[in-house]
């Protein structure tokens, strides 16, 4: 299970699996209720140019891995979801979690801002009959709640589902022209604190003082969340051609040459001085040898060249504009600033 101080480890983390590594992850979805980590996408193919969904319900990452129970046939067989939207739609998570066999979620949808929403029932006005109204973000268990009355003749109005609509548009969105409302049920459908009979009287904010609110208002700010993401910067690749050097090498050679010798007929030589005949012409051919150079050539390793990687970690400021809410306080004549 990832946790929300893990989503910076997951962001371009390595997805690994039990077959191999799958690509490099992308994105983090945040279930809109909960804001734990609920997806995450995956760069699959040859260059990284398909995200598929994966399910961090069962993910661990360390040392730069997000490690998942899938292969990558099953990562890669994922149905197509279009990341642009920044969210998940209610029937494209069912899809998903059907997919890997997860069942139903526990939570809002995933997306990657935080919202909560509710399923009511809206009452139809001037037909004095009642419809369910569902605010399509929610995926989940729901909060339940129902409102009853009793209305005058009128033209009932129409209901649209809309995934962005609030809880507040789920409230007037069916209203009907010529007729009154009933009475409303204790019911929070928006779970503001206020109950819904409350709100339908005036417009009574989360931060503006009146009856049914205290008599304090919140403040935010917003901060910086710096992180980084791995991204390919670059790319270098080693390259074998081949070039030609002339090369001088000396060898020792050597060669006969002929030389006359003479010497006296002793006793040691006679037999061989006297045999033939004692008057005669004749030749006698000696065989002369010589070395010449031979020239060949072998292909010998001399060494091994590979390309290897260190991180090198630097320091970069970034910056960005954050708002932050003010509160006045006017008091008759003059005006405090907190």
């Amino acid at each position: 299970m990832i946790t929300d101080q893990q989503i910076n480890d997951v962001i371009g983390s390595t997805a690994v699996g039990p077959d191999g590594k799958h690509g490099s992850v992308g994105e983090v979805f945040l279930d809109d209720e909960t804001g734990r980590p609920e997806w995450a996408t995956v760069r699959t193919g040859l260059f990284g140019t398909k995200e598929a969904f994966v399910p961090l319900a069962d993910a661990t990452v360390s040392g730069g891995e997000l490690r998942l129970p899938y292969d990558k046939a099953k990562v890669k067989g994922a149905p197509h979801v279009d990341v642009s939207t920044g969210h998940l739609s209610p029937q494209e998570e069912q899809e998903l979690y059907r997919y890997y066999g997860l069942g139903h979620g526990s939570g809002g949808t995933a997306g990657q801002t935080t919202g909560t929403t509710d399923t009511g029932r809206m009452e139809n006005y001037g037909t004095g009959q009642s419809s369910e109204a569902t605010d399509t973000r929610q995926t989940g268990n729901y909060a339940t709640g129902q409102a009853t009355g009793t209305t005058d003749t009128g033209q009932a109005g129409t209901y649209a589902s809309d995934r962005t609509r609030t809880d507040q548009d789920l409230t007037t969105a069916g209203a009907g022209t010529a007729g009154t409302t009933g009475t409303a049920g204790h019911t929070d459908r928006d779970r503001d604190g206020v109950r819904d009979d409350l709100e339908t009287r005036g417009a009574v904010g989360h931060d503006t003082s009146g009856p049914t609110t205290d008599n304090a208002m919140t403040r935010s700010e917003e901060h910086l969340n710096v992180g980084t993401q791995r991204v390919e910067a670059g790319r270098a690749r080693l390259r074998k051609y081949v070039v030609s050097e002339n090369v001088t090498e000396t060898v020792p050679v050597s060669r006969e040459e002929v030389r006359v010798e003479r010497e006296p007929i002793t006793d040691a030589n006679v037999g061989n001085a006297m045999d033939g005949p004692a008057i005669s012409e004749e030749e006698h051919e000696v065989v002369l040898h010589a070395e010449q150079p031979v020239v060949s050539k072998e292909a010998t390793p001399v060494e091994r060249v590979r390309l290897d990687t260190q991180t090198v970690t630097e320091q970069q400021q970034v910056s960005d504009q954050v708002r932050k809410e003010q509160i006045e306080v006017d008091d008759d004549p003059s005006t405090r600033r907190r």
